[in-house]
């Protein structure tokens, strides 16, 4: 075959003849505009040029063999390079237009998790901070989170001996040296080069566990193999596992393939996530998707033609599929009985958000709960996970001893962590503050993430008068204004049948 002309490349720049070059072949993706869940103008934004830079942010290269049959030309002539298209995109512009030029803090000023987020603002793409900060409709869910954990106080003891705390907590019979994980972020490539390997290396130098997002830009292999090889690095053993957050794809055989990869690969356990049947409705994003088509000519076409496709309407702006796939609005609990065949670990539901749900993970051999409203990027007005975790509390306190339960969203300080584990939870997520850490400081930001937060742990137990975790207890905290808020005694006529 012929090599194909960067000239001739350059030509198809339009919405009626779109090509692409990708690790050095030439793709026609004029059928597939359409159908891209991230929209059809980040594609015609590559049209004609070389996109491979800015796929491999995304995605694992091997999701071209995803595109429709017979799209690949050929190859590329190598000495035509030249004659590409040059495209200069949005997200070249810092999300801080004040700070551009202006060096971020050392990272010895990051003292809280905070500070992450105001460093990397000033060093990441613009596309790439409204990925990360976006949150549902008008922010409620997101805002709810955060001021959550501010309902809930301590009540300290004093006079107690605590010179020497215990920190160290067990997910599903891994120990860490932490009762907090990182977790699952999609698509890291568009946070920093390193992607998901750079944020492994810090997870591994400091002991912590990590849930890795089926929307990684890297593959499973590849994770686990940064996984390894930095363990083998170092001088002592990390005791860090890696889990694998699982998006249900449409396509079964798809899902038992992508299981049996994760297992191979050594992830220690499986965490499906169940409330995002559809993405919710992430305004930032639709706005930049908007700026997108009207950058490449495509003001004058029907949004809804060219804005995104599928049942994956309105995927997120950063141009990367949730899932090779899509997400799956079929997925129901009798799933669980064919998952339970394929996956011999430990299985989490990723988003439970009410008690009922708690109990049918439990009736259906679950041994975890994750509460979350996704980052507060899903359903608008959702509970935070701490009023999930009170409800559940309140109306089937069974569930705590028999399911291992963890907690998400809008964690910013480490003294938050113990707030979740007084009353009753096994482990609590962190995910932005670790985004924005890695965004401005690579694998060194994850590292003093974790200490930031492991500090802030120990002195919160220290005022609070405990050394160990196993001393955590409800009525260590005053959690009324929470429960004020919750369905009382006169309204549980609804749970009758718990």
């Amino acid at each position: 075959m012929a090599l194909i002309d960067g000239a001739e490349v350059a030509k198809h720049n339009n919405k009626k003849s779109c090509w692409i070059v990708l690790q050095d072949r030439v793709y026609d993706i004029t059928s597939f505009l359409s159908k891209h869940p991230g929209g059809a103008a980040i594609l015609l934004k590559q049209s004609g040029s070389d996109a491979t830079t800015e796929f491999k942010k995304y995605h694992p290269l091997d999701y071209v063999n995803d595109l429709p049959p017979r799209s690949c030309l050929g190859a590329i002539d190598p000495n035509t390079f030249g004659s590409l298209t040059r495209r200069k995109d949005l997200e070249d512009r810092p999300s801080s237009e004040a700070n551009t030029g202006q060096k971020i803090p050392h990272i010895s000023l990051c003292v809280s998790c905070l500070d992450f987020e105001k460093a990397a603002k000033a060093v990441m793409p613009r596309k790439s901070y409204i990925y990360a900060s976006t949150s549902a409709n008008t922010g409620a869910s997101l805002k709810g989170n955060i001021e959550d954990w501010e309902r809930i106080n301590f009540r300290p003891r004093v006079m107690r001996n605590v010179g020497d705390v215990n920190t160290q907590r067990s997910i599903f019979g891994h120990n860490s040296p932490y009762p907090f994980y990182i977790s699952p972020m999609g698509t890291l490539g568009a946070i920093h080069p390193g992607a998901e390997p750079e944020m492994v290396k810090g997870a591994v130098r400091k002991g912590i566990h990590m849930v890795v997002s089926t929307a990684s830009t890297k593959t499973t292999e590849q994770i686990m193999r940064s996984m390894v090889e930095e363990q083998k690095r170092m001088n002592y053993a990390s005791p860090t596992r890696l889990f694998f957050q699982f998006y249900m794809p449409v396509n079964r055989e798809r899902a038992v393939e992508l299981m049996h990869m994760v297992k191979k690969a050594g992830y220690k356990g499986l965490w499906i996530t169940v409330d995002t049947p559809v993405l919710g409705k992430r305004e930032s994003d639709r706005v930049l998707q908007a700026e997108e088509a009207l950058s490449v000519g495509l003001e004058k076409q029907s949004t809804s033609e060219w804005e995104v496709g599928g049942e994956n309407a309105f995927a997120p702006a950063m141009g990367g599929r949730v899932v090779s796939g899509q997400l799956s609005p079929h997925t129901t609990w009798g799933d669980l009985k064919w998952i339970r065949r394929e996956w011999d670990g430990p299985i989490v539901l990723k988003g439970i958000q009410c008690t009922e749900d708690a109990k049918l993970a439990l009736e259906h051999g679950c041994q975890g709960i994750l509460l979350s409203n996704h980052g507060g990027r899903q359903l608008h007005t959702a509970p935070s996970s701490l009023m999930t975790l009170l409800e559940i509390r309140t109306y089937c306190p069974e569930v705590f001893g028999k399911l291992e339960i963890f907690v998400d969203g809008g964690l910013r300080d480490g003294s938050d962590v113990l707030k979740a584990l007084c009353l009753g939870a096994t482990a609590v997520g962190v995910g932005r503050p670790y985004l924005y850490a890695l965004a401005a400081y690579g694998s060194q930001g994850v590292e003093r993430c974790t200490h930031v937060l492991y500090e802030e742990l120990t002195t919160a137990m220290r005022l609070l008068g405990i050394t160990s975790l196993n001393q955590a207890r409800p009525e260590m905290v005053n959690a009324s204004r929470l429960l004020n808020e919750m369905w009382r005694p006169e309204n549980t006529a609804a749970r009758s049948h718990l």
